[in-house]
């Protein structure tokens, strides 16, 4: 938790009645080394392209949110101007800064996607700044795009694939796939066959320029079929992302087939971000015992929303089905922010709840600590 005299007003912090220790179960590395204006706001956005002409990305619900949270951490009041801000980050230097927002979190474990590893802290660094531990998720498609780096032929890269999945899964905590990034969820539910593999591959191998990105539907579900056969669980990206992404083809709902098929194999399927598709997150948590519906990305971005988008998960999301996460990238500031969201919001909709009634005042802190590491520790099999 955060050094005392690094808070100016504890009471910005209220959240539920009693502390929750969070497990951020789909993050990622901060950047190394000092950031100039232009890089931080980068980090404020999902967009490729700079702000509308006479505004930043600081004129947001996520750069208000890094504004009223961010600068007491930091010694400044909120809402300081963010000039003055980026001047005190400055002034402290980048490992402080870390150092403060990370430990203001309360997250004891990161789980960390490596796919977006050039110039980011490593899952070790992250943690060690934090006061936590370390955890790697490994992202399908950079595995699989390093193995066809290497291979001189379709079997080569098959069995080098399937080689390198397996001997990730030995150590990793759980696989990420992008596939609604590369081609859309609209996938074939079924494991391809030999014969379409085969095809695939080569056509991959074909491509010979450096880069070579794996987008092939059949390769795709290739990965999800490899990654679900070590039982461990798999993360996929859904609903909202930076321009390389067709929101439409991302809704978590085109993955019902496949949900469906793989639920033999024991592998925990958790679907991650989804807004605006979030009720349809929820509702296949609902109804699928393997699925599970995160609040990463989402909640930060929504900003003061945050608890009427956490509110419409937990419609329908049974309550040991919803896991949180901050999807922190770049900037330390995505922690803090995100995981004070997240349990602001949830101490916001409990109190209310408790106080209409409709909850047990005994069963808020017991969801609040399940949603906040419980679910996140049983499916990744994290130690308490």
């Amino acid at each position: 938790m955060a050094d005392p005299a690094d808070v100016t007003d504890p009471a910005d912090r209220e959240g539920p009645a009693e502390p929750v220790d969070l497990v951020d179960h789909h993050c990622h590395g901060v950047a190394r080394g000092p950031l100039d204006e232009a890089r931080f706001l980068s980090y404020l956005t999902e967009s490729d392209a700079p702000a509308a002409a006479g505004t930043t990305f600081f004129d947001s619900q996520l750069g208000f949110a890094v504004r009223r949270w961010c600068p007491p951490l930091l010694g400044l009041p909120a809402h300081c101007p963010p000039g003055d801000y980026l001047a005190r980050r400055a002034e402290l230097g980048d490992e402080e800064v870390t150092r403060r927002l990370l430990r203001s979190t309360g997250i004891t474990d990161y789980v960390v996607d490596t796919g977006l590893a050039d110039g980011l802290t490593t899952p070790a660094e992250l943690a060690a700044a934090g006061g936590g531990r370390a955890h790697e998720i490994v992202r399908l498609e950079t595995v699989a795009e390093r193995v066809a780096e290497k291979a001189g032929s379709s079997r080569e890269f098959l069995d080098g694939l399937q080689e390198a999945v397996h001997a990730a899964a030995r150590t990793a905590a759980g696989f990420k796939s992008v596939a609604a990034y590369r081609h859309g969820l609209g996938l074939d539910p079924a494991p391809p066959g030999p014969g379409e593999l085969g095809a695939a591959a080569d056509r991959l191998l074909a491509v010979r320029d450096e880069g070579r990105r794996l987008d092939d539907p059949v390769l795709l579900r290739h990965l999800l079929w490899t990654a679900a056969a070590t039982g461990l669980p798999l993360q996929i990206h859904t609903g909202f992302g930076d321009p390389d992404l067709r929101l439409h083809h991302s809704d978590p709902a085109l993955l019902t087939g496949f949900i469906k098929a793989v639920r033999p194999t024991g592998c925990s399927l958790v679907l991650l971000h989804a807004y605006p598709y979030h009720r349809s997150a929820a509702y296949l948590a609902h109804v699928f015992p393997h699925v599970y519906a995160d609040v990463g990305l989402t909640l930060s971005y929504t900003g003061a929303r945050a608890a009427a988008v956490l509110a419409e998960v937990l419609e329908l999301a049974p309550f040991g089905k919803v896991m949180f996460s901050t999807d922190a990238y770049g900037l330390p500031e995505l922690y803090a922010v995100g995981s004070l969201l997240f349990t602001r919001a949830l101490g916001q909709l409990t109190k209310t709840w408790v106080g209409e009634g409709a909850w047990a005042a005994a069963d808020a802190p017991r969801i609040a600590a399940l949603i906040g590491s419980g679910n996140a520790r049983r499916v990744y099999g994290l130690a308490p």
